[in-house]
């Protein structure tokens, strides 16, 4: 019924490490860029809109960037899985999809 689900979950892990998502936070002062799998690839500050001298205030905005990235990433995973499972299923059987999220 579930076909191969090694083969599924393959095609799942590298569909998600193609998602390219992004976070930011201070008004773009942080950036981050993250991938489906929830793995953070990329950090950019721009010192021109941040007190670096003000460590606490710097960390709490890649806190909030990091957080907004990877909240984004876990939206793409769980639209990337419903999509594979529906497409796991029988014929007539894809809305069952919406039981599991």
């Amino acid at each position: 019924m579930f076909g191969n689900l090694q083969e599924q979950q393959e095609k799942m892990e590298a569909q998600l490490r193609e998602i390219v998502v992004h976070g930011a936070s201070g008004g773009g002062a942080v950036k981050v860029i993250a991938n489906g799998s929830q793995e953070v690839t990329d950090i950019s500050i721009d010192k021109d809109k941040i007190d670096l001298t003000d460590v606490e205030q710097l960390e709490d905005m890649i806190l909030l960037a990091v957080e907004d990235a990877l909240n984004k990433a876990k939206e793409e995973a769980a639209a990337v899985s419903q999509n594979l499972l529906k497409d796991m299923l029988p014929p007539g059987m894809g809305n069952l999809g919406g039981l599991f999220g």
